[in-house]
C-alpha cells in the first residue's frame, strides 16, 4: 500500500530562484494532488556574504516570503520556514524534526553544467530518511 504524503519540504536557494524554480512548481502540484502540507524552507549562511546584510535570517525571511507571494500555491496548505547554518544539513535536519514524508529539490546550482547531481542533493538523497524527488535544472 502507498505512504501517505502528508507534509512536503521544498528547500530552495533563492540566490537562484529568479533563474530556476521548477522544484518549488513541482512541490505545489505534488502537494495540490496529494492534499499534503507544503513546507517552504530556505536556509541562511552562517557568514552573509554581503556585509550590508545584518540581520541574515530576517533578511532571508523577507526574501522567502516575497518569493511565495510572487508564486502563489492556491489551495494548498503552506508554512515557511527559515534556518541557518551548512544547507544540506539544516535540510535534513528540519525534515527529521517535522517527520517529512517526501522532499522535494534542484539538483544543482543551474550555473553548474559540469554535475550530474549537486552536492546538496546528492547528500541529502544519501542521508534523508524519507523519499527525495530530485527535479534537474
Amino acid at each position: 500500500m502507498p505512504r501517505d504524503t502528508k507534509l512536503i519540504l521544498c528547500p530552495l536557494n533563492l540566490r537562484h530562484a529568479k533563474m530556476d524554480y521548477r522544484a518549488y512548481e513541482e512541490a505545489v502540484g505534488m502537494a495540490r494532488r496529494r492534499d499534503a502540507k507544503l513546507l517552504v524552507a530556505t536556509v541562511a549562511p552562517e557568514m552573509e556574504r554581503n556585509l550590508n546584510i545584518r540581520d541574515s535570517e530576517g533578511y532571508w525571511r523577507e526574501q522567502l516570503n516575497k518569493f511565495v507571494k510572487d508564486h502563489p500555491a492556491d489551495g494548498v496548505e503552506m508554512e515557511t520556514v527559515v534556518r541557518k547554518g551548512a544547507v544540506h544539513r539544516q535540510i535534513l535536519k528540519l525534515a527529521d524534526e517535522r517527520n517529512v514524508d517526501l522532499i522535494v529539490m534542484e539538483s544543482a546550482n543551474p550555473k553548474v553544467q559540469d554535475y550530474l547531481l549537486g552536492t546538496t542533493a546528492s547528500h541529502v538523497v544519501t542521508h534523508a530518511e524519507c523519499s527525495v524527488y530530485v527535479v534537474r535544472g
